[in-house]
């Protein structure tokens, strides 16, 4: 049986090649650069800022604190609001897709003027995605490999939620063995956008986990009767409503370009596949990954899988799972990996691994260059890796079981 359990000082053993921590010290340094002159020049360049996803968040919290919260799913005032935050008219609309949770995260934001605000939620939340990164690979270059991450850059500059989704998740697998509540805790937070933790109930539920996964239940429960107190029964209704106007829009019809979507559902309708075809392979796809995910959490005697290899394919599956996945949602990607560094060093690095870990991290970077779905074949990239190591784990395990003669 195998069944590795990395303790921080095992893991800082062993350090990096130098010229992995040379890439990612550039990389950090150019993301640095580039956010520094964004901030100037974009964000700060008038007293409002350009219209990037965030307008869409404090919109709907300045809708939500005027007493109309279920406005925010109104397409029209809501792109009224956002009008407002930026100074002038804009082509487009950025969208409030949360359930009525989120609001309350948008209406505490809302009350700073849309710059600050903006700032405030970007920065503010990327220390907790260190924390989370840094933790899992249980030594201080996790922070300089966090800020390394392509997809950082996406994420700050559209001022999305990718820190918040990451932190959640590698917070959840983090804390799993030593804190089962607090997991919980966190993963019930991460309801917030629930298509992203699709696959949790599967791994919780094949692994036992049941502290995890009822604390998960009722923080989730918990919030949803918050937000009906605070907002009303109207909009949970509109929310809803909203979720069929948003999927005809965004996966019928590509309002949003086909190729920003991440998934295998974007590339199928990206390369010219009927809508129908790609539903059926995201699904061929989602099912895929569910099945993996129990085998690897469900583990027995015989074959057992290091906790790390078990996290790791849990976080790749909820991205391959959903069709919704776009470039800022990457930065969860973070995650798995840094169980694959946890694993590498400690155990040392398969062949090639590292090479894949960074193939993975140039097609996240070079997206929009491309502008084509390379996310999606990142996540795959990763997901062979994953693979990888879980063979190598049953074979170990498979090889060190006792081999007793016939009798």
């Amino acid at each position: 049986m195998v069944s590795i359990d990395i303790s921080r000082e095992r893991a800082a053993g062993a350090p990096l090649a130098k010229p992995v921590v040379l890439i990612a010290f550039a990389l950090t340094v150019a993301h640095a650069a580039f956010l520094g002159t964004f901030w100037v020049d974009g964000l700060w360049a008038d007293h409002t800022g350009a219209p990037s996803d965030f307008v869409a968040v404090w919109a709907a919290g300045k809708l939500a604190s005027a007493g109309h919260p279920a406005t925010v799913y109104d397409w029209s005032a809501h792109k009224l609001v956002e009008q407002t935050a930026v100074g002038h008219p804009f082509a487009g609309y950025f969208g409030f897709h949360y359930p009525p949770t989120f609001l309350f995260v948008a209406v505490v934001l809302s009350l700073m003027p849309y710059g600050v605000a903006y700032t405030v939620w970007a920065v503010g939340t990327f220390p907790a995605y260190l924390i989370a990164i840094r933790s899992i690979i249980g030594d201080r270059i996790g922070y300089l490999l966090a800020a390394a991450f392509p997809a950082v850059l996406a994420n700050f500059t559209i001022g999305q939620n990718g820190f918040v989704t990451a932190s959640l998740i590698g917070g959840t697998l983090t804390l799993m063995r030593s804190r089962p509540v607090i997991a919980g805790v966190l993963l019930g937070l991460l309801t917030y956008k629930p298509h992203l933790g699709l696959l949790f109930p599967v791994a919780l539920i094949a692994g036992r986990q049941w502290r995890v996964f009822f604390s998960a239940a009722i923080v989730a429960m918990a919030m949803a009767g918050a937000s009906w107190l605070a907002f009303g029964t109207d909009t949970w209704q509109a929310f809803v409503g909203n979720i069929g106007h948003t999927s005809q829009a965004f996966l019928s019809e590509g309002n949003a370009d086909f190729r920003k979507l991440q998934s295998i559902f974007g590339l199928t309708r990206a390369l010219g596949g009927s809508e129908m075809l790609a539903w059926s392979l995201q699904a061929a796809l989602t099912l895929a990954a569910a099945g993996a995910v129990a085998a690897l959490w469900r583990g027995t005697a015989r074959r057992a899988y290091a906790y790390e290899t078990k996290a790791a394919a849990l976080g790749t599956g909820l991205m391959l799972a959903t069709p919704y996945l776009y470039t800022y949602d990457l930065v969860a990607l973070a995650v798995p990996l840094a169980f694959l560094f946890r694993l590498g060093l400690t155990l040392g690095f398969l062949p090639h691994e590292l090479s894949g870990i960074g193939l993975a991290c140039l097609l996240v970077l070079i997206f929009p260059f491309v502008d084509a779905p390379t996310g999606f074949a990142a996540l795959l990239i990763v997901a062979a890796s994953i693979a990888r190591r879980a063979l190598t784990g049953a074979i170990v395990a498979h090889a060190e079981t006792p081999i007793r003669a016939a009798s």
